[in-house]
């Protein structure tokens, strides 16, 4: 009973944010929600931005270790044909 109880008290909790959140957004003047608006799509353009760093970084590190692996089985591949003769 009592972890149900804590995660009801939690979603009310996060309800009543919410709430206060949208009242206290409803509440600002024009110019502080053009304000709010900037840091919210600069912090939004960020993160896309990291994003791609590291969809770029990780994409590289597979081909280098595509292309590692590849070099290896070469290598042991042309190892047991020169043991076969």
């Amino acid at each position: 009973m009592k972890k149900q109880q804590g995660k009801g008290l939690l979603a009310l909790l996060g309800i009543g944010a919410g709430v206060y959140a949208w009242w206290k957004y409803k509440n600002l003047s024009p110019e502080k929600k053009e304000e709010l608006h900037g840091k919210v799509n600069e912090v939004g353009q960020r993160v896309k931005d990291t994003y791609n760093d590291v969809e770029t970084t990780v994409k590289n590190k597979f081909d280098d270790l595509k292309t590692g692996a590849k070099k290896e089985v070469a290598d042991i591949q042309k190892e047991v044909n020169e043991m076969k003769n």
